[in-house]
């Protein structure tokens, strides 16, 4: 059969290529087209666009890129009608995919959801696109199944591939092999993981720098995403002694003491590998973005970790909340407090818990082949 996939960012392009990698292996005859990254190329798509191309979160940034967003679309949809796939299998990214979903059906192009996007959040109105829009809804959150139930959607949980992906990743050296390999010293790690797009890494890192350099007995290690040319980072670290690493995510969260993270999957990679962590974000527009957020946001909570369990196990640092104070002071109390560091763990224990077993991308694959065969 043939297939077009579309994932718009770092960790779209993660859990589609072992989702794809997992129709390949089920279904012999699979073509697989689409919009993506590197890993899902690497797992047998022909990419179309990088997402590298896509990447744009925030009021302003896709107000700024509504022509590039705009000729994406269109580039997609002739893509599309020359391809002409048995299904169209997308990734969250809700509003770029949203408007393909729509193309699609007007097309007569079966459509299926594969990580739903966080309408749950804000946006609920968009679940009226998914009902017009999207023949199958594939969730990974426990909550979500809930969110659909309640407006008469049905959809199929099939576990976390956040769960897959760590069981496919490295298993965890010693510290010691660790430092040899990445030409650190001996010092404990604090991690700073600024996210995988531009704008999000220069609002975000430098308050990080700012904040865990008070701490001269750690050592500071950044995530690099994949996209992101190293002179961005360099720039921003001119003046902090840090180590970029990457490529390395996984290892960097089983190694480190303590996590300064952007909100997003990566906030539940560290609570399922039990890193302690602290969540931040900041959108651009500043208190006008943040009085609007205040108005369509639904939920309480930004992290996966604080949302799955429903009580803030995390610290969430926000808008005019993400300040340098008060990330140091956290920082402070992970690093310095034993019971609040234990007290973090115990709720990752029960994170755990909550998702359930591996096996998600297989499942997922599965019951997508077997419902193109009308075999369910």
């Amino acid at each position: 059969m043939r297939y077009y996939v579309i994932a718009g960012e770092a960790s779209g392009d993660l859990h589609a290529s072992n989702l794809i990698r997992e129709l390949v292996k089920l279904d012999r005859d699979a073509v697989v087209r689409g919009f993506g990254g590197d890993l899902m190329e690497k797992a047998g798509m022909q990419l179309v666009k990088h997402y590298r191309e896509m990447a744009f979160m925030g009021f302003i940034p896709v107000l700024m890129n509504i022509r590039t967003i705009q000729r994406n679309m269109k580039i997609c949809e002739q893509d599309l009608r020359n391809f002409n796939p048995d299904v169209l299998i997308l990734v969250d990214y809700p509003g770029f995919n949203l408007r393909m979903a729509e193309f699609a059906k007007s097309k007569g192009i079966r459509t299926y959801y594969y990580i739903s996007p966080k309408i749950w959040a804000w946006k609920q109105s968009r679940i009226e696109k998914i009902r017009a829009f999207v023949d199958e809804m594939f969730t990974i959150l426990p909550f979500e199944t809930d969110f659909y139930n309640q407006h008469g959607y049905p959809v199929h949980y099939v576990g976390n591939p956040v769960l897959d992906a760590l069981l496919a990743g490295p298993q965890k050296m010693s510290f010691i092999q660790f430092c040899k390999e990445n030409q650190l010293t001996g010092k404990p790690v604090i991690a700073l993981l600024p996210g995988s797009r531009l704008q999000e890494i220069r609002s975000l890192l430098p308050r990080m720098l700012r904040a865990a350099s008070a701490f001269d007995t750690h050592q500071l290690i950044i995530t690099a995403a994949p996209n992101i040319e190293e002179k961005v980072y360099t720039e921003l670290t001119a003046d902090y002694d840090v180590t970029l690493v990457r490529g390395k995510t996984y290892d960097v969260l089983q190694q480190a003491e303590v996590a300064v993270l952007a909100s997003g999957t990566v906030s539940l990679e560290a609570g399922i590998i039990g890193c302690p962590q602290i969540v931040g974000y900041i959108m651009a527009g500043g208190i006008v973005t943040e009085v609007l957020g205040h108005m369509i946001i639904k939920v309480k909570w930004a992290s996966l970790v604080n949302l799955i369990l429903g009580r803030e196990a995390v610290k969430e640092l926000l808008q005019m909340d993400y300040t340098v104070e008060k990330i140091r002071d956290e920082l402070n109390r992970i690093i310095h407090d034993r019971n609040y560091r234990e007290q973090i763990t115990k709720s990752y224990e029960e994170l755990r818990q909550k998702l359930g077993a591996p096996g998600a991308s297989q499942r997922a694959a599965s019951l997508m082949i077997r419902m193109l065969r009308n075999e369910v």
